[in-house]
């Protein structure tokens, strides 16, 4: 049965994107070096070709913009294994955001292969140039048209030391192209060029591609094509690779959880909420628990709200996140609006915990209101909050979050450990 990589037939582009032909194309270069899934990590950067990644049934993996290549390096470094095919997706934009990224990891041979979607403008933004639009080639807000060529990526990184790199207009069938290129040890790097028919054909009425590709001298050619020393790292003794070692801990306390429990915890930022996720989900590992935890937040990081999805099961666990809590506890405004659409779908048999100073939305679950922020203060909140669940809900002792309390950093806080211990009765 022949493998299939791409899980859709409605790619997630606009009608005659060029992103399209490089998306479907990879699928059948991947099918033509008899690859398997789980052989393959993609990894994107933001940039209308980085919407791919739900269509791709291989490990993929999503940076900021311009950072896929410096992303697809560690995790190359990491593998250690030329034989796992890393495939970096990346616009012209985010060349150009990541150009010194691209240079090192053609300087130091990481095996991974670029390919560069080379729209001449930035897509996802509104079509201002890059770096790499053509002389003579207009955007919206360069409606005059580029008075200089762009950057030449191929000559650069062939400069810079990578073993394969060639230009090619993305039109028909370029698989062949790209497997030539993914089949490469060490970096490689295949520049398409294409149109984005939102703002490229726009702005450039009657523009063919073909045409510009000649009017603007910009040569479709294999640039380098030899073998150099791949990079390779360097294992020393005693020293941990790419992961650490399995953190355990022993059990200590009991649970009564005979299914997994999702908690949803939403604050602010700088208010403790990561830290006290943290020690709720160590607890439950003291208590022979499976756990997760992810955090979000904004890219500033300190400003707005702080929300921490956490996960603790009786058996192991095959995701992370909770698109679904069972417990949502929220102790700021902040907090409650970003767990607004979650509080709006919460059914009977769910809980939410909230703060006394936010009131009490509209909602189906059970609610506990709790003076949380008055007295504790917005730092401690989210803890206090945790204890309160415990109270009420023992899946865990409230022994098991204390001793793990004890053991932090947290506990130097010696009016908090006070208040912890008088309002729940807990000896330190």
């Amino acid at each position: 049965m022949e493998t299939k990589f791409i899980n859709s037939q409605s790619l997630p582009f606009c009608k005659g994107c060029g992103h399209t032909t490089i998306s479907q194309n990879t699928e059948i270069a991947l099918r033509k070096l008899g690859l398997k899934l789980l052989d393959v990590i993609l990894v994107t950067d933001i940039g209308c070709h980085g919407i791919i990644d739900k269509a791709f049934d291989t490990h993929t993996v999503h940076g900021l913009h311009g950072r896929s290549v410096a992303l697809a390096s560690g995790v190359s470094a990491g593998l250690n294994n030329p034989e796992k095919k890393v495939i970096v997706f990346i616009g012209d934009g985010g060349a150009t955001i990541g150009m010194q990224h691209l240079l090192d990891a053609a300087h130091n041979g990481y095996n991974l292969c670029v390919v560069i979607h080379n729209n001449m403008l930035y897509g996802m933004t509104g079509g201002q140039p890059s770096e790499f639009t053509p002389k003579g080639f207009k955007t919206p807000t360069l409606t005059e048209g580029a008075e200089h060529p762009g950057y030449d990526i191929c000559a650069l990184v062939t400069a810079a030391g990578a073993s394969y790199v060639s230009r090619i207009s993305g039109i028909g069938d370029i698989s062949d192209k790209l497997a030539e290129a993914f089949s490469r040890k060490g970096f490689s790097l295949v520049e398409v060029m294409e149109v984005c028919p939102s703002y490229g054909v726009k702005s450039n009425p009657g523009m063919k591609l073909s045409k510009l590709i000649e009017e603007a001298g910009i040569e479709i050619k294999v640039y380098v094509d030899r073998e150099m020393k791949a990079y390779e790292t360097k294992i020393r003794e005693g020293l941990p690779g790419l992961l650490s070692p399995a953190l355990t801990i022993e059990t200590e306390f009991p649970h009564t959880l005979d299914k997994p429990v999702r908690l949803f915890l939403s604050g602010t930022a700088g208010e403790g909420v990561q830290s006290a996720a943290e020690l709720f989900i160590r607890a439950g590992m003291r208590c022979g628990l499976q756990v997760t935890k992810k955090g979000s937040y904004p890219v500033t990081v300190g400003v707005g709200f702080s929300a921490s999805p956490i996960i603790l099961s009786p058996e192991p666990i095959m995701y992370t996140g909770a698109p679904e809590p069972d417990v949502v506890i929220v102790t700021s405004e902040d907090g409650l609006k970003f767990a607004q659409k979650l509080i709006d779908n919460m059914q009977e048999d769910k809980l939410l915990i909230i703060d006394s100073t936010l009131g009490v939305p509209e909602t189906k679950a059970k609610v506990i209101v709790h003076h949380f922020r008055e007295s504790a203060g917005g730092r401690n909140a989210m803890i206090m909050a945790l204890f309160e669940y415990l109270k009420q809900y023992r899946i865990i002792p409230m022994e098991a979050l204390m001793k793990q309390f004890l053991s932090s950093k947290i506990s130097a806080n010696t009016k908090l450990k006070a208040l912890i211990e008088e309002t729940f009765e807990i000896e330190g």
